[in-house]
């Protein structure tokens, strides 16, 4: 390669070895926080009764996970369709008491807390409901169908102190408790840009569930399902993929970004909505009906700080966060993390200098390498680290801390402020998305506006 012809890239490659840097990495395996067995809480005042409200995909899910927990015991299980009464008993035993009203689960003295895994659109009366009859509750993200919604239920957890739960696990994740730690001890250096990713490809990531064989106006109470939505004639496709439309759930973002940001928010030691978001996407893969797009991409600012999270219903790749700072920057996946450190000094003299007649760059090379170039055995040590971790989607640890705060009354971080502030996140993208706008959150009135 003549010297007129050399890169950047090759460049680099061919001088960092001059420094004489060294890198080492470790791989650390983290250890999952330890949950008690069953004959250790055997005692009749460690255990926690509860009633579950939805037994849906996500509802069977919970119920199955939070019988498996030591010191609870589910009693009761509400749901509009009677085949999940069905499968209530299957998962919770035949004893448990099912209803069609789940209020009558708010009424059960015997009840100690609620676990609620309805559709978007029945969050907040659910919530509301819960708190004001004295009850806990862990409630499936996204907290809110609506900003508005969001205020209102956040300004109710506060004020009545119940104690409450929403359902983004990576808040309980050994490994995002790690990376939290990392994060805050200037792992990566002065932070200047979160991303983060997730993507689906098939009919089943994107909400295209087979319908109950049994579904109709006879075995599920249709009207009320569709609680203060626009009444319309009995459809399973909608009970059965509801996420796919506006007027109940919250499309991508509500089912994934949520995720994205709960993790990223805690992670960073965040709890606060995006000053503003732009938001781009459409209905490029599953054009079936659905008034959501199955791909969205949104820029938002945190303060000094943007993020770009991105969403795909139409090409799979896991779901993986990159903070990059000054110092390096750190990938958190669903199993690990690793971190790669940096400089962020020269490694090597400056390719500019090739643009220097010969004597001027010779003696530039010369000076650079006597200043920085390392003595033999001195050479800098480089340390990247790689974390490997339980799963950040396993429910137990996350339901497991919501029991533990039922029984000792110690809030939880991912609370009704908390869900709140993430829930407004994937509001304000999909505000944007309709609008084609930048949009900002305007604390002093609760309201999405343009920017």
């Amino acid at each position: 390669m003549s010297k007129k012809e050399i890169s950047r890239r090759s460049f680099l490659q061919t001088t960092a070895a001059t420094t004489g840097a060294m890198a080492v990495s470790k791989r650390i395996i983290l250890e999952p926080e330890r949950i008690p067995s069953k004959w250790e809480m055997a005692a009749p005042s460690d255990q926690l009764r509860f009633g579950i409200i939805g037994v849906g995909m996500q509802g069977n899910g919970l119920l199955s996970t939070a019988v498996g927990l030591p010191g609870a015991q589910c009693i009761a299980a509400a749901d509009l369709y009677d085949g999940r009464h069905v499968l209530a008993k299957e998962i919770a035993g035949s004893k448990i008491t099912t209803t069609r009203h789940y209020k009558e689960l708010l009424d059960n003295k015997d009840i100690d807390c609620i676990i609620a895994a309805v559709p978007d659109h029945w969050h907040k009366q659910v919530f509301v409901d819960t708190l004001n009859a004295g009850k806990d509750i862990y409630l499936e993200k996204p907290m809110s169908h609506s900003a508005a919604e969001g205020v209102e239920m956040a300004q109710l957890g506060k004020k009545t102190g119940r104690i409450v739960q929403i359902g983004s696990q990576r808040v309980s994740s050994v490994l995002c408790k790690k990376a939290k730690e990392m994060l805050a001890s200037g792992c990566v250096g002065e932070l200047n840009l979160v991303e983060g990713s997730y993507g689906r490809n098939d009919p089943n990531g994107a909400w295209e569930y087979p319908v109950p064989t049994d579904l109709s106006p006879t075995t599920l109470d249709w009207d009320t399902w569709q609680g203060t939505v626009p009444k319309v004639p009995f459809k399973g496709e909608i009970f059965a993929r509801w996420r796919c439309w506006k007027e109940y759930g919250t499309g991508v973002a509500g089912d994934l970004l949520v995720h994205l940001v709960s993790g990223m928010n805690f992670m960073l030691g965040w709890n606060q909505p995006p000053d503003r978001a732009t938001s781009y996407g459409g209905i490029l893969r599953f054009p079936d009906g659905r008034n959501m797009p199955d791909v969205q991409a949104t820029v938002y600012q945190y303060g000094k700080i943007p993020v770009y999270l991105r969403l795909n219903l139409g090409s799979e790749s896991p779901e993986t966060y990159r903070f990059y700072g000054s110092k390096g920057m750190l990938e958190v996946t669903e199993f690990g993390m690793a971190l790669s450190p940096q400089t962020g000094e020269d490694s090597a003299p400056s390719y500019y200098a090739y643009s220097f007649p010969r004597d001027m760059r010779d003696a530039y090379f010369k000076k650079w390498h006597d200043d920085h170039d390392a003595k033999p055995g001195q050479e800098p040590l480089f340390e990247s680290f790689t974390y490997k971790g339980d799963d950040w989607d396993d429910q137990r640890p996350h339901m497991w801390a919501y029991f533990e705060a039922v029984r000792s009354r110690k809030a939880l971080p991912e609370d009704a402020t908390f869900g709140h502030h993430a829930a407004l996140a994937c509001h304000m993208a999909n505000e944007s998305y309709f609008r084609k706008s930048q949009v900002v959150w305007d604390a002093a009135s609760g309201q999405i506006k343009n920017a």
